[in-house]
């Protein structure tokens, strides 16, 4: 297991995101934010939520198209931009809804839709006012988790997921 976590603002912080790469095809992501699960579970699904914090800023990536039909079976598709590059969707089905402890969904990266659909488990644990969530992610093939990692997702993953905590702070 490789584990990789993140400091805010060069700060030790005890919210720290971490990263961890289990076996070829999963990578596991873990945060404890200081809100009740039902806020980090809301500001995780619900659209108007979901477009202030899922594109990582610091990359100038802006959200263009967010819908969600957040029940088991619905589908959702987030859209991002950056710069003149065309617009890149990401889709799925909700597959488990669980409000607000658990989330299990499929997401397609659209350009590459030949790679196969990653199967996300969102778990959110909430104890003392203060939710851990933690995102398993199953690649359908170790070449699918690696394209991932070496697109750069892990810094636009760590960015969202401090826009996120800067979100939920808000919204408590």
């Amino acid at each position: 297991m490789d584990e990789r976590s993140t400091e805010t603002n060069g700060n030790a912080q005890k919210d720290k995101t971490s990263m961890q790469l289990e076996g070829d095809r999963d990578i596991v992501i873990s945060r404890t934010f200081d809100a009740p699960a039902r806020i980090v579970f809301d500001a995780w699904t619900k659209p108007e939520f979901v477009k202030r914090w899922w594109a990582p800023s610091s990359l100038c990536v802006r959200i263009v198209e967010v819908t969600a039909d957040v029940r088991v079976g619905g589908a959702y598709r987030y859209v991002i931009a950056h710069g003149d590059n065309p617009p890149m969707g990401f889709s799925g089905e909700y597959l488990v809804v669980d409000r607000p402890q658990k989330l299990v969904y499929t997401q397609v990266f659209e350009p590459m839709a030949d790679a196969g659909a990653v199967v996300v488990t969102v778990t959110f644990d909430e104890k003392d006012g203060r939710t851990k969530l933690v995102s398993h992610e199953r690649y359908p093939s170790a070449e699918a988790r690696e394209g991932a990692l070496s697109s750069g997702m892990e810094h636009g993953m760590r960015d969202t997921m401090n826009q996120l905590d800067a979100l939920v702070r808000e919204l408590r």
